[in-house]
């Protein structure tokens, strides 16, 4: 497998999940759905589906994609 089938897996994957939950692109969400696809990659998921099947049924919907803001525990 190539870098650029990597990033193809992981790509198709986040798209998937935006056409499940049928919302717009969200940089936001985008870069949260990418970086969770990255960990599914290193964690041995080698396939479109079953990726973006994780991705859907971890992340539900985009409030699922928000970062929680800092404690005032990590700030200080």
């Amino acid at each position: 497998m190539t870098i650029k089938d990597d990033h193809r897996i992981m790509s198709q994957a986040v798209r998937e999940w935006y056409r499940y939950y049928g919302v717009e692109w969200d940089d936001q969400a985008s870069s949260f759905l990418c970086d969770a696809a990255i960990g599914l990659y290193e964690q041995g998921c080698r396939s479109v589906e079953e990726m973006a099947t994780t991705l859907i049924g971890t992340y539900v919907g985009l409030p699922a994609t928000r970062i929680n803001a800092p404690s005032s525990d990590t700030v200080h």
